[in-house]
């Protein structure tokens, strides 16, 4: 049976215990999907919303966020990150794909950083556009990828409905 590695032999909270574990490059890649009216979609892309550019706002909200995750989640190690990237892509006329990539060199990994990061930028996109479009739906935050530490590399497979 696995252990969960947050508590310890008496069921009380901890942060792991990372001192003895090698340092290695680190990498994780996150991704969801924001579903909303084609016409929501078109105004983002034409840069027509009021408050400004949403999707330059949100990549800036994804990468502040993912840098500041061990202020949100409360057994995160702080990490000095090397890199965080957020992409954007338009799948379908209603879908906007958020993918973020965030890497360090460190004993423990950056998959929180990188959920963070999406989920955050997805939020803005939807706070920037919720005047518009109330009906936009922020769908599947999932982990894409995963490289360094002992459990190594671990890549998502695309599912048959993904773009």
């Amino acid at each position: 049976m696995n252990k969960l590695s947050h508590f310890d032999d008496r069921g009380a909270s901890r942060m792991v215990d990372v001192s003895a574990k090698p340092v290695t490059n680190r990498l994780a890649r996150a991704e969801c999907f924001l579903l909303m009216r084609p016409a929501t979609l078109r105004t983002i892309r034409k840069k027509e919303i009021s408050k400004g550019n949403v999707l330059e706002v949100a990549r800036l909200a994804g990468i502040m966020a993912a840098k500041r995750t061990d202020e949100l989640i409360p057994l995160c190690h702080s990490l000095g990150l090397e890199s965080a990237r957020i992409d954007f892509s338009f799948p379908d006329k209603d879908r906007l794909w958020i993918e973020s990539e965030v890497r360090t060199c460190g004993r423990t990994g950056v998959e929180m950083e990188a959920l963070t990061a999406v989920s955050i930028t997805a939020l803005t996109v939807y706070d920037m556009c919720k005047a518009i479009d109330r009906t936009m739906e922020i769908q599947d935050i999932r982990l894409a990828e995963k490289q360094g530490g002992r459990s190594g590399h671990y890549l998502r497979q695309p599912d048959a409905d993904d773009s």
